[in-house]
């Protein structure tokens, strides 16, 4: 097509294209924010909202006071450690003392230290009472702390089943609000889909054609981007089931098209080759015959042969003479390339198959542009 355009019109449709794309790219952010928005409408869901509170909030109360109670009762554990240490120190160093004691009261046998003997044995029973004191409170600590851990373990237990139960709940909810937005999003692109349909087939080279193939571009991107990742698998059936309707549904479009338009080149093949030219488009036979194809059927055409004039396949004169000057040239030319002379009626010539053509291939007919 770029080929047949003027240099400003060439500009002009890129500008066009341009436009297209930043409408198109508008129209993508703004149903990008409103899609992204549709969760919003459903309330977000926490485990709480399915677990029985009745019987959770008990559980939870243990295992805060148990904790609290494990945490203290471990501070108060490491402070009666210390305090064994201390008295396990204290009468170690009396059974010491009392021992060396012993020895020299043996060695020097006076009767006269019976009593300072038992001074010195109650005073290491009074170490020994410190030592089993701290012992008991010691084995005290440890029985608070390991209660705690099992009160605490106990009620972990009881609502994890608990938990259990309402994540089961929670993802249930979940799948059910994937649905609800998915619905949202399908009710909110079909539509798209649709008018971008009727757009493509009715609108699409109309006089406000950016606009069009913008919204065709925002549809498209709605559909593929916004719209089948979120779409449920269920193991893949979904997705599988509505990729095999969309190929049906394209592919069943593609065919009628090819059909209607084999129909169409069947039908116009047998036209007059003035009729069939007029209704050609002049930037369209352009176009084509700069891809070495026939304008009429599209069938391919050695163009660089001098010796032919007409269409091997279809008949549509593809060369001429000019009325004034007898040069050959394109039969879809609208003036001469060797003397500018318009392309005029001439009296018929015969065709390719030796039938008399009621038109002139000298002097096209303007075609519809």
């Amino acid at each position: 097509m770029s080929k047949s355009l003027r240099l400003s019109e060439k500009w002009f449709r890129r500008g066009l294209w341009l436009v297209a794309l930043v409408f198109a790219s508008f129209l993508i952010g703004l149903g990008g924010t409103v899609v992204n928005d549709l969760p919003k409408v459903e309330r977000a869901l926490e485990l709480d909202d399915f677990i029985d509170r009745a019987a959770a909030s008990p559980l939870r109360s243990t295992i805060k006071a148990s904790e609290e109670t494990e945490l203290v009762a471990t501070r108060e554990l490491e402070q009666v450690r210390l305090q064994l240490t201390a008295a396990q120190q204290a009468s170690a160093n009396g059974r010491e003392t009392f021992g060396n004691w012993i020895a020299t009261r043996r060695a020097t046998a006076q009767p006269d230290q019976d009593p300072e003997l038992i001074a010195r044995t109650r005073s290491l029973d009074v170490l020994k009472q410190k030592e089993d004191e701290a012992q008991r409170k010691v084995a005290a600590q440890r029985q608070i702390v390991l209660d705690a851990r099992q009160a605490e373990q106990r009620a972990r237990e009881s609502l994890a089943v608990l938990e259990r139960t309402a994540q089961e709940k929670l993802l249930a909810e979940y799948r059910r609000v994937e649905l609800r937005v998915f619905g949202y999003r399908l009710a909110l692109t079909l539509p798209l889909l649709v008018v971008a349909g009727w757009l493509f087939v009715k609108k699409r080279k109309g006089t406000y054609w950016p606009f069009v193939w913008g919204f065709i571009f925002f549809a498209l991107f709605a559909f593929f981007v916004e719209l089948v990742p979120y779409m449920p698998s269920y193991g893949g059936y979904v997705r599988y089931v509505v990729g095999i309707l969309a190929t049906v549904l394209v592919g069943r479009y593609a065919i009628v098209a090819l059909n209607r338009y084999l129909a169409r080149q069947k039908l116009a093949e047998q036209q007059p080759d003035q009729v069939r030219r007029e209704e050609l488009s002049y930037d369209t036979a352009l176009v084509r015959l700069g891809k070495n194809v026939c304008p009429g059927c599209e069938r391919p055409v050695d163009l660089k042969n001098n010796e032919i004039d007409f269409c091997p396949h279809c008949g549509i004169g593809l060369f001429d003479h000019c009325g004034q000057c007898e040069t050959r040239k394109s039969a879809f030319s609208k003036f001469c390339h060797a003397c500018g002379t318009s392309a005029a009626p001439r009296a018929p010539l015969a065709s390719a198959a030796g039938t008399v053509d009621s038109f002139t291939p000298g002097a096209p007919a303007q075609p519809a542009v």
